[in-house]
């Protein structure tokens, strides 16, 4: 019989929107990640959450170490992020540590660092939103079980092809505006031994992470992203003295 396991999770919000706009805090009482949190209800996650205020903006050592899956939420203060808490993080990543990046976490230092690129996008931000139309296009993949064909947001910020990222391992959902243009959406990067789900759907200013089809979609990014806990070859840089063949 298979044995599931805990996942130890941490979800690291920048949390500056829900102190400093009063209209986010009205939709995201409990912030961004707190929204998210209260819909994995059915999941076995152990939930620790951290901001940016947070003793080494929360990202410690010690935390990181007994973290399965990282999710990162950050916008306004992308820069203020210390370089060497990113070092961290990444470590992690390649150590085998998985991490789900969010909206516009595609600018934080730690995607851009993990892609290798600026990871620019064209975007439009409505008061009034756009339709999204999230289209499941890897429909075997773990990541979308349980997700219909395709689901709507009735308002979210624009984001836009083209967008600078080296080409994902797997594009797992594409999303379509209604002012006509698509996005990749749902995509997945390995790096050493850990892997990397970006899921665009989740401005502040809409209730989007409230949603049960965005929730669940994200709930199921952080089961895939888990890696199992047993013993792993570590990649390490190899001095093969011996030739295999002489």
């Amino acid at each position: 019989m298979e044995t599931t396991l805990t996942i130890r999770l941490t979800m690291w919000n920048e949390g500056r929107h829900e102190k400093n706009d009063a209209p986010v805090a009205k939709i995201y009482p409990d912030g961004m990640d707190g929204a998210l949190a209260a819909g994995f209800g059915d999941r076995d996650f152990s939930i620790e959450r951290r901001t940016i205020d947070d003793p080494e903006q929360g990202l410690t050592q010690e935390l990181l170490d007994r973290t399965d899956v990282l999710t990162w939420w950050g916008h306004v203060a992308h820069d203020e992020v210390k370089d060497e808490y990113i070092d961290r993080v990444q470590q992690r990543v390649l150590e085998g540590m998985g991490l789900v990046v969010l909206h516009s976490g595609h600018h934080s230092k730690m995607f851009r660092r993990m892609v290798g690129t600026n990871a620019n996008l064209s975007w439009r931000e409505l008061p009034e939103g756009d339709l999204e139309r999230v289209w499941t296009i890897l429909p075997n993949h773990p990541i979308a079980d349980g997700v219909p064909p395709f689901f709507e947001i009735p308002a979210s910020e624009m984001y836009g092809e083209p967008f600078d990222i080296p080409a994902p391992d797997e594009i797992v959902f594409l999303s379509w505006y209604k002012g006509g243009e698509v996005f990749r959406s749902g995509l997945t990067f390995y790096r050493g031994l850990g892997r990397i789900f970006y899921f665009s759907p989740g401005h502040e200013t809409f209730p989007i992470y409230h949603q049960p089809m965005v929730q669940h979609v994200i709930g199921n990014g952080i089961e895939w992203a888990m890696q199992p806990h047993k013993p792993q070859r570590k990649l390490e840089n190899w001095h093969r003295k011996e030739p295999i063949h002489r």
